[in-house]
C-alpha cells in the first residue's frame, strides 16, 4: 500500500468556510500531478519485500505520468525511520511510504514513537495482497 503522510494531513475546513467550497469548486481548475519527482520511501533495505513490488510500481506510474517516481530505501528501527520520514513530510503527495503490517506491529511494539502513524499517514493505493499462509 502507498500511503501519504505530512504535518497538514489533520487540517481541515470547517464552518463558514466549509459552506463556500460549493460555489468555488466551479471555478476551480483542476492541478496536474505530478509537476516534479515524487519519491516512494520504503523502510526496508534494497531487494526486501516493500522494494520488490514498489520498483515496477514507480517505473510504471513514471511512464505513464511523466514524472520520476524515485524509490528511497531508508531501513532502520523496524520501518520508523521511513516512516518519521514521510510522517514529517508535506502533505503534498509527493512523498509517499510503502507500507505493510509492520507499521501496524510497531505502533504496540514501540512505547514511543515521534509520529502517531494513525494521524499523520493517510492510505492513497492498494498495491497487492498477499494469501495468508494459515
Amino acid at each position: 500500500m502507498l500511503a501519504i503522510g505530512g504535518d497538514e494531513l489533520g487540517n481541515r475546513v470547517d464552518g463558514p468556510g466549509a459552506a463556500a467550497l460549493p460555489a468555488f469548486s466551479r471555478i476551480a481548475r483542476a492541478q496536474v500531478y505530478p509537476t516534479r519527482p515524487v519519491r516512494i520511501i520504503i523502510g526496508f533495505a534494497p531487494g526486501g519485500q516493500n522494494d520488490l513490488p514498489a520498483r515496477p510500481v514507480a517505473q510504471s506510474l513514471s511512464e505513464r505520468l511523466g514524472q520520476p517516481f524515485v524509490i528511497e530505501n531508508r531501513p532502520g528501527a523496524g520501518s520508523n525511520v521511513a516512516t518519521e520520514a514521510v510522517a514529517r513530510a508535506a502533505a503534498d503527495g509527493y512523498t509517499l511510504l510503502m507500507i505493510n503490517t509492520t507499521q501496524a506491529v510497531n505502533i504496540s511494539l514501540y512505547d514511543r514513537l515521534n509520529f502517531d502513524f494513525i494521524r499523520d499517514i493517510a492510505p492513497v493505493a492498494g498495491i497487492m495482497l498477499t494469501s495468508r499462509p494459515w
